[in-house]
């Protein structure tokens, strides 16, 4: 299926449903699919992401990843206040990629398109990308500085990896690109390398602890996951945010995803979105399933854990830490990045 045929029946989806509802004020494209041309043809392993605004202050839960009419589908409500002015958006670094281009799908009040060509017009000015780099940096120190080694251990994987992996949306922010999620690694690795840091990407690997994983034990990793994933789908009814990441549906993204990647001889890219479906299936099965079952899948995620040199607690607070003192030397880089980028407008 090409792109456009994607979008054409994700807008049909907004159309019978979500502008129906009484606190719907408009819906726009977000994530990779926005970089892509009309022709190019969708990956089974990628969805089309949808962000509905509303005129509610707290909204629900995302409605997450579902099928309709054959196309992967997530849709992320977001609420009116967290666009309250294109400058708030601006220096959103998750937000602001959105805006950068016209990706409106329905706008009823014109204000989604109003902030759209001011953000549009300010975007690549080097005074927001620093702005947004510094919302990176922020992120990064206040994850790693919150951990807490008390909590359950799919939760303390969660708080070590999440903002070690925000690591790569430094560069990516500089570089004017989308902040994807699942192949964060795989598109920091393509930034650097064309502004001439190998040895940073390389760096980025070590703090991840995968530098020197093989493909056949990220094999015997992904076999395992693709076990765990498939009972934690079976048993799932708790709502979690991440909930419709582990489902039949999401099973394409989540394990034939990291395959793909795995023997396409990037294995090592595969590790931060294999990691972070593990936790989120042991999340599930701490609240859904038997404690038999839970005990019998927690060994072979301890045991990719222990891959990446993490095999108690304080080591999670002695990585955290790495990477918080290589914080400075990852600033400079982005502003030689930022300063090198000629698409980033020196006004």
């Amino acid at each position: 299926m090409t792109v456009k045929s994607a979008k054409e029946t994700a807008i049909e989806w907004v159309t019978q449903y979500a502008v129906k509802e009484k606190w719907f004020i408009g819906a726009y494209f977000s994530g990779s699919i926005i970089g892509m041309p009309d022709n190019a043809e969708l990956s089974e392993c990628s969805d089309v992401d949808i962000v509905i605004v509303l005129n509610q202050d707290e909204p629900p839960l995302k409605l997450g990843k579902f099928l309709y009419n054959g196309v992967l589908l997530e849709v992320t409500y977001l609420s009116w206040k967290k666009l309250s002015s294109a400058e708030q958006i601006l220096t959103s670094y998750h937000l602001a990629g959105s805006f950068q281009m016209d990706t409106i799908i329905m706008d009823p009040t014109g204000h989604l398109k109003s902030l759209q060509e001011q953000v549009s017009y300010n975007f690549a000015k080097k005074d927001w990308v620093l702005r947004r780099c510094e919302n990176v940096l922020i992120k990064i120190e206040s994850g790693l500085k919150g951990i807490n080694t008390t909590a359950p251990y799919y939760d303390l994987v969660t708080s070590w990896l999440f903002p070690t992996g925000v690591t790569t949306h430094l560069f990516l922010v500089a570089a004017l690109q989308n902040p994807t999620v699942r192949k964060r690694y795989l598109a920091a690795r393509k930034v650097l390398l064309d502004y001439g840091y190998e040895e940073i990407y390389e760096k980025l690997l070590e703090l991840l602890g995968c530098a020197n994983l093989t493909p056949q034990r990220m094999e015997q990793h992904l076999n395992n996951l693709e076990k765990t994933f498939d009972v934690a789908a079976a048993v799932a009814k708790t709502p979690f945010f991440f909930s419709s990441d582990i489902t039949s549906s999401a099973r394409p993204i989540a394990i034939d995803g990291s395959r793909n990647l795995i023997r396409t001889g990037n294995h090592r890219e595969a590790v931060f979105w294999m990691v972070a479906t593990f936790a989120r299936c042991h999340k599930i099965l701490a609240a859904d399933a038997v404690m038999e079952v839970q005990k019998a899948h927690m060994l072979p995620f301890k045991e990719m854990i222990a891959d990446l040199g993490i095999v108690s607690d304080n080591d999670f607070i002695r990585r955290s830490q790495e990477v918080l003192q290589i914080l400075p030397k990852l600033w400079e880089v982005t502003v030689d990045i930022i300063s090198r980028n000629p698409n980033v407008i020196d006004k």
